[in-house]
């Protein structure tokens, strides 16, 4: 994986405060990373760092937009992204004899740093911006977005499952009071 070097802070010759950067994040992104279940994304990562004595407190805000396929009907449609995240970075003299697996929001690099590489918390917050479940919305008349064919396809599925007469089932109905 090479290395993102825009996405390297030098914290060293920071002050002690808050500091903010902002992020364009494209698909060419990505490209470390293999591939991913959505394309043509066009995200701002704002970064707030705020620098005390030992430790940093990072703010993530991520926006903007994805291409995704609709689980309903297939076809792809642009989700907005938008979330928040913070991430604590705390300096100690060993950082991989702390526990990794207690508190994801918690991080540690050595002492003897002086850079902090942030892409891979960028990535891992714009994927976690993308919902697991992606349906179109609806439109500004509360209709769904989707491909009214398939919608309808669906429901003549849906009519037909229903209506069968499975043997398989016919035992059971003995039970569906109960």
């Amino acid at each position: 994986m090479k290395q993102l070097r825009e996405f390297d802070i030098a914290f060293v010759g920071l002050t002690p405060g808050v500091h903010s950067f902002q992020y364009q994040i494209t698909d060419s992104f990505f490209e470390n990373y293999g591939p991913q279940d959505f394309t043509n994304c066009n995200a701002t990562v704002k970064l707030q760092l705020d620098k005390k004595s030992n430790f940093f407190l990072l703010k993530f805000e991520i926006g903007g937009t994805a291409t995704v396929n609709c689980d309903r009907c297939g076809e792809a449609f642009e989700l907005q992204l938008w979330d928040d995240f913070n991430q604590v970075v705390k300096m100690v003299e060993n950082p991989e004899e702390m526990p990794e697996d207690e508190d994801p929001e918690v991080s540690y690099i050595s002492k003897t740093e002086s850079h902090l590489h942030v892409a891979g918390w960028i990535y891992e917050f714009i994927n976690l911006s993308i919902p697991m479940q992606r349906i179109h919305p609806n439109d500004s008349n509360g209709n769904s977005g989707c491909n009214p064919k398939v919608l309808e396809m669906l429901e003549k599925m849906h009519q037909q499952v229903k209506d069968s007469d499975n043997p398989i089932w016919k035992g059971l109905e003995k039970f569906k009071d109960n």
